[in-house]
């Protein structure tokens, strides 16, 4: 340093000094600054004022999340459906709109009766009877639009501009009445119960996921229905609310079969509530107050056909068609992984093949269970419902790949519990269906949804590790690479075609290399669960050592 640079430090040191309070009282305030400064906003924030303020500004980040997620949805809405300009068998929407029909123009017993004017071979409803109630209330307010929308036979394959408003319009309907209240319910109490503040972060995961939206709003189906319902049920078990939470799983099941996925975790918890109980007594009496809940809801929804036992029959074999086989199409599940290199559909049966997917599914959905039954926290419960939704999604029979949102909104639940692994499954269940996206033309749809979404998943990765000081330089490499290898799946599907003699290459190789990251994350999921980190921790140290 030359002797001008001394100099002039000198003389800075020199004026800081001369500029020093000699007033220790006020060295003493100066000292202490910070920490009056600190206090000072901390008094500020607690005063009513200023907490109404902060009250207001959190619900109006809310409404501006659900207010985006709606135009989000009346976005891809605009787009194509499954099916459209398809002759002769279309698709899922002409599907619901043929349900429609049915119920608009039969009576209930003759919804699932095969039939001269009901021929079940060209989109035969085949749900439950809440989803042909469903189809009558907007079959009806179809009519009131334009009858031709219902007619009989002749509204097959019907296609409008103002037909397809009117169908779009219903399930934005459903997500406004039922979806989206029920994700802000659900991630306002499990941020409640578990104290993790992100509320806000939940409700963005819960209310813009690519793959519901993709699948509602622009494939065409009411899947919102159906998970609402769950989440409400699982807002109830969170609120020990219990005989409601039985009401709305019981709603959601006679909605759709496939919450079978999440039954296992639903009765496992409500009887071991039961059993918990001090004395018998009680025990019975919540027992059968359950029970009587569940029976109701059934006996008052399937009440048209328990007249006759044929009746029963018929209509119950239509929500479970062995027929069908094991997978359609290309799903990202162990079956249609595996029949790559064995070909299961020309070795077994579909009843064979049936009962391997039953045992198979039990054997890895029990263990979970078992713990959730041993030790019934609200926790464990999040756990199970997730782990026994892949264990579904990953063995079990006639899976198709909208099936993944089965999995998808137990998963968010548990964002707060395992961040990264949460993020990365999530990435990868939207690109599960990508194949069934190109078919219906969402392409465009579908890249705008991902890029912004895997966007907001990072941020708010970056922000947990943040908050909890553990930011860690491997897990960010290892997200990046996923984000890379998920935009170069996705565009080799999309841009780059397959051979002739291998038509489904990009499909297949998709649905492998999705399964591979769904058996991934179901261990994760029980290693979470059962809390074997710090052993494993112990083991590769002692390797190392």
């Amino acid at each position: 340093m030359s002797r001008e640079d001394c100099e002039q430090k000198e003389a800075f040191l020199h004026e800081r000094e001369t500029e020093r309070p000699k007033s220790k009282f006020l060295q003493f305030l100066l000292a202490k600054d910070e920490i009056i400064t600190t206090k000072f906003v901390t008094f500020l924030l607690n005063y009513e004022p200023f907490r109404a303020i902060k009250a207001h500004t959190k619900a109006l980040e809310l409404s501006c999340d659900v207010c985006f997620s709606i135009a989000i949805r009346a976005a891809v809405s605009l787009h194509s459906y499954s099916g459209a300009n398809k002759p002769p068998m279309y698709g899922d929407y002409e599907a619901q709109r043929h349900w429609q029909e049915i119920t608009y123009n039969f009576s209930p017993k003759g919804w699932y009766k095969n039939s001269s004017n009901n021929n079940l071979e060209y989109w035969g409803l085949d749900y439950p009877p809440l989803t042909a109630y469903h189809s009558y209330v907007n079959a009806y307010i179809a009519s009131k639009i334009n009858s031709s929308f219902v007619d009989l036979k002749t509204s097959h394959g019907f296609e409008s501009e103002r037909h397809k408003t009117f169908m779009r319009s219903t399930v934005l309907a459903a997500d406004t009445l039922i979806y989206l209240p029920a994700c802000i319910l659900v991630a306002s109490f499990i941020d409640k119960v578990f104290k993790q503040n992100i509320f806000l972060q939940l409700c963005v995961l819960f209310v813009t996921y690519p793959g519901l939206i993709l699948i509602d709003n622009g494939h065409f189906q009411y899947n919102n229905i159906s998970l609402g319902l769950l989440l409400l049920a699982v807002y109830f078990i969170l609120t020990d609310s219990n005989n409601l939470a039985a009401l709305s799983f019981s709603l959601a099941l006679n909605y759709k079969q496939m919450e079978l996925y999440h039954a296992f975790p639903f009765f496992t918890y409500l009887l071991r509530s039961c059993l918990v109980e001090n004395c018998f007594s009680r025990k019975l009496i919540k027992f059968l107050k359950i029970a009587c809940v569940v029976t109701l809801t059934f006996l008052a929804l399937w009440l048209p056909w328990l007249t006759s036992l044929d009746s029963l029959i018929s209509t119950a074999s239509r929500l479970f068609p062995l027929s069908r086989g094991v997978f359609e199409d290309k799903v990202a599940n162990i079956w249609c992984s595996l029949n790559v290199i064995y070909k299961f559909k020309n070795k077994f049966v579909n009843t064979q093949m049936a009962l391997i997917c039953l045992v198979t599914t039990l054997s890895a959905a029990l263990p979970t269970n078992l713990n959730l039954f041993a030790c019934g926290k609200k926790e464990t419960f999040l756990y199970t419902l997730q782990n026994t939704a892949t264990a579904f999604f990953l063995f079990s029979f006639q899976v198709h790949e909208k099936s993944i949102l089965l999995v998808a909104l137990p998963s968010i639940c548990l964002y707060g519990f395992m961040p990264f692994a949460v993020t990365c499954f999530l990435k990868v269940s939207i690109l599960s269906i990508l194949p069934l996206i190109i078919k219906d033309g969402l392409t465009i749809a579908y890249f705008s949804l991902v890029v912004a979404y895997n966007a907001i998943l990072n941020a708010f990765l970056a922000e947990q590790e943040s908050e909890r000081h553990m930011s860690n330089n491997s897990l960010q490499r290892l997200n990046k690479v996923l984000d890379f290898l998920i935009l170069i799946a996705s565009l080799a599907a999309v841009w780059l075609p397959p051979p002739s003699h291998l038509p489904h290459l990009w499909a297949v190789i998709i649905s492998v290399i999705c399964c591979g990251f769904f058996l991934i994350f179901f261990i994760m999921g029980h290693i979470n669960q059962f809390n074997y980190w710090p052993n494993i921790v112990k083991i590769i140290l002692n390797k190392k050592v």
